[in-house]
């Protein structure tokens, strides 16, 4: 899968982004940080933060809620259609 939301339990902008994903039709894989530590570790390891919403599309990686570049990163990877 080329697409994963990492997020944490009552995160709104979490929420947000998985909403705009569906809404695109785009599938992707949520991993909840709170329980998924070697998840978190790596999340600060590629991010050099402990924060999210975070989108990782492909080798990238989106810190917070930013619909244009989700846009962007979803068809640089051929995901959707510009």
């Amino acid at each position: 899968m080329l697409v994963r939301v990492y997020t944490s339990p009552s995160c709104a902008a979490c929420e947000r982004v998985k909403e705009f994903l569906l809404s695109k039709g785009i599938q992707f894989q949520v991993i909840d940080i709170s329980l998924d530590r070697n998840a978190a570790m790596e999340l600060v390891r590629r991010t050099h933060q402990l924060s999210v919403p975070v989108v990782q599309i492909g080798d990238k990686f989106i810190v917070g809620f930013n619909q244009d570049r989700m846009m962007s990163l979803l068809s640089d990877e051929g995901i959707i259609n510009s």
